[in-house]
């Protein structure tokens, strides 16, 4: 497996595998995987990889500004999505170090990330690589799923960096 920025001809395996995060109901409020240019738009484009193997991508990783105002311009978040066939192979803690590392060396001083609480393993992962809870919002977004709308909790944790946005 190798770790490599995230590029317009990973589009179609990149937005497949977030389609496989829809589906399975616990990764996102979204409903719909948008197209390439939307999904592109919204990451910032020197912090975004994706795990592959020979054959395939097996996962990905991205950071998304959390505002435009220039004050949060050190803040960013989380976005982690891996095949179901490549999950439990050590590939999100593979991403996730490397977006660690790249928003370190970019001057992200705080990475967010927001996770249902259902998805414990996505919780473990970030918690073994040095995120700490920040609070719980409770009833945060309803999200349509299987036919039916549920009001959803979400996890939120915080990294600060250790190196960057430390003058």
């Amino acid at each position: 497996m190798e770790i490599v920025p995230m590029l317009p001809e990973h589009a179609p395996e990149v937005l497949a595998i977030y389609q496989h995060g829809i589906d399975g109901g616990n990764a996102t409020f979204e409903a719909a995987v948008p197209d390439w240019a939307v999904f592109s738009a919204g990451k910032l484009a020197e912090h975004r990889f994706v795990a592959r193997d020979a054959e395939q991508i097996l996962g990905w990783a991205a950071l998304s500004p959390t505002s435009a105002r220039p004050v949060f311009e050190g803040v960013a978040e989380v976005s982690i999505y891996i095949h179901p066939d490549a999950q439990g192979r050590g590939v999100g803690r593979a991403l996730l170090g490397a977006l660690i590392d790249s928003s370190e060396r970019g001057g992200i001083w705080s990475l967010l990330a927001g996770i249902f609480p259902e998805n414990t393993a996505s919780l473990r992962l970030h918690e073994a690589l040095g995120f700490r809870l920040v609070g719980v919002r409770e009833r945060i977004g309803r999200h349509d799923f299987g036919g039916r709308s549920v009001w959803r909790d979400v996890v939120y944790l915080e990294r600060r960096s250790t190196v960057a946005g430390r003058d």
